[in-house]
């Protein structure tokens, strides 16, 4: 299923421009659940769970766990849309919570300064998706 150069092979998650992955010392399902914990302390919505490897499982093939969590607040995402429309395109905010070949799980989002420069986000409405880096460490360290 994977070639040979795999990086998760080697417990190092792939390097992808813009993409920030940390480690999570809890089981794939802990994770999502702590994530979903946190979400709702912090009043943010959670839209959808989608269970790639789920769904991959449904129709007769094998991947590894793989779940995307697209959550935030229409309070924080609206002003982002009206300063730059086609951030649209990123929001939702998405989490995806994985594992690796050798079994560690991983949490993928993507990064805020990536998202600010590539929408050319005014500074003062950056902290309307640095909530992302938030809820992302309190799951994993609380």
């Amino acid at each position: 299923l994977r070639s040979m150069n795999d990086p998760t092979k080697s417990g190092t998650p792939p390097s992808v421009e813009g993409i920030v992955t940390r480690p999570s010392p809890f089981s794939v399902e802990q994770t999502l659940e702590r994530l979903q914990e946190v979400m709702q302390r912090l009043n943010l919505h959670l839209f959808a769970h989608i269970d790639h490897s789920g769904e991959a499982q449904r129709v007769g093939l094998k991947m590894q766990e793989a779940h995307v969590l697209i959550f935030g607040n229409p309070k924080g995402g609206t002003p982002l849309m009206l300063a730059s429309p086609l951030i649209a395109l990123d929001l939702p905010l998405k989490v995806l919570v994985w594992q690796s070949e050798d079994e560690r799980v991983w949490v993928s989002s993507t990064s805020v300064a990536y998202l600010g420069a590539r929408y050319s986000i005014p500074q003062e409405l950056i902290g309307n998706i640095a909530g992302i880096d938030k809820v992302i460490e309190q799951a994993l360290h609380d």
